[in-house]
């Protein structure tokens, strides 16, 4: 008898991921791939800023906003939101 492997991603979480669309068009540019990794790299982004501002380094400083970058990955170009610090001392 064999036993099913436990996916990476639970299946819930995918078909709420996939819910209203076309599971073909989540490998296209500008599909769920790409969404999710804009999401992903602008999460770590953020949490790599929370990290010098959170500490007494950065004192006095704070987040100002977003300033928007092109990267290209795999699949095309995407733009990104990088989060900026007062003192422009964050260097994702």
């Amino acid at each position: 008898m064999s036993r099913r492997k436990e996916p990476a991603i639970p299946n819930a979480l995918l078909d709420q991921l996939l819910a209203g669309g076309d599971a073909s068009a989540a490998f296209e540019q500008g599909g769920l791939l790409d969404a999710l990794k804009k999401a992903l790299t602008e999460r770590t982004l953020n949490a790599e800023m929370d990290h010098p501002l959170a500490g007494g380094n950065g004192a006095g400083n704070t987040r100002n906003g977003y300033g928007r970058k092109t990267v290209m990955t795999d699949t095309g170009s995407l733009a990104i939101d990088v989060p900026r610090d007062r003192q422009s001392s964050f260097d994702p």
